[in-house]
């Protein structure tokens, strides 16, 4: 994995990725939890979430002002910030950092709507090499029919409208997804992904996962990490 810079922190970063649907979200909050109970300082990052950037960010989107380019760079700028105020600060301190969605998310979303490649990948050459990256791979119909039966209605850049796959939405969101899927299925060889059935249970998943952690990192977890005796580590999106 040559894009990113080594962990040469006392803390851990894990990192889940996948198409919307995925089941991804419940997975790593329930890996945050189960750390927590063994006493690890846990930290939570989740994509889009800088308070730098996010009036900008949702303006933009309003007005539907953004071209692949510039939304490509308006999360790059989400990404550093919360890298040099939040993610690189807690993985000092020995936290183990829990990120839904990470630098992945830009390569697979940004070239899906037609960026270049190397262009993406090059511009976030400052992250953090992650310590374990899960990917849930997921059949398209069964993540796009678990977004479609859970939501009121889906957003425009959600939906890939702006690249104009179709008129119709949710078709429109079928055909971006199906593009996502693409780009993450190619990077599993390139970027060393821990790839899970997300078709499973949500048990059986979570367990695959934390025997992953545990084989990966399981040393740092019982003496190299961060404790939680005394330590109060709050959520990104909160802190």
């Amino acid at each position: 994995m040559p894009y990113f810079a080594p962990n040469q922190y006392r803390g851990k970063l894990i990192v889940v990725e996948g198409i919307d649907g995925s089941g991804k979200s419940t997975q790593i909050s329930l890996l945050s939890q189960w750390m927590r109970s063994m006493g690890v300082a846990v930290a939570f990052s989740e994509w889009n979430s800088s308070p730098l950037v996010k009036a900008t960010t949702k303006r933009g989107k309003k007005k539907q002002a953004f071209t692949p380019t510039t939304f490509s760079l308006i999360h790059a700028t989400d990404f550093a910030d919360r890298m040099e105020r939040y993610i690189i600060p807690m993985l000092k301190a020995g936290a183990v950092v829990c990120a839904d969605r990470y630098a992945y998310t830009a390569f697979a979303r940004d070239v899906a709507r037609g960026v270049s490649r190397s262009w993406v990948r090059n511009l976030y050459r400052f992250a953090t090499r992650p310590n374990v990256a899960f990917y849930f791979r997921v059949p398209l119909e069964v993540a796009v029919g678990r977004i479609l039966g859970g939501r009121n209605a889906i957003k425009y850049y959600e939906a890939g409208m702006d690249l104009g796959l179709s008129k119709n939405i949710e078709e429109s969101f079928r055909l971006f997804q199906g593009r996502i899927f693409q780009e993450y299925e190619a990077m599993i060889p390139e970027m060393g992904f821990h790839v899970i059935d997300a078709t499973q249970s949500i048990e059986a998943q979570q367990q695959q996962m934390r025997d992953i952690v545990l084989r990966e990192i399981g040393d740092s977890l019982r003496s190299g990490v961060l404790r939680t005796e005394g330590v109060i580590v709050s959520a990104e999106k909160t802190a």
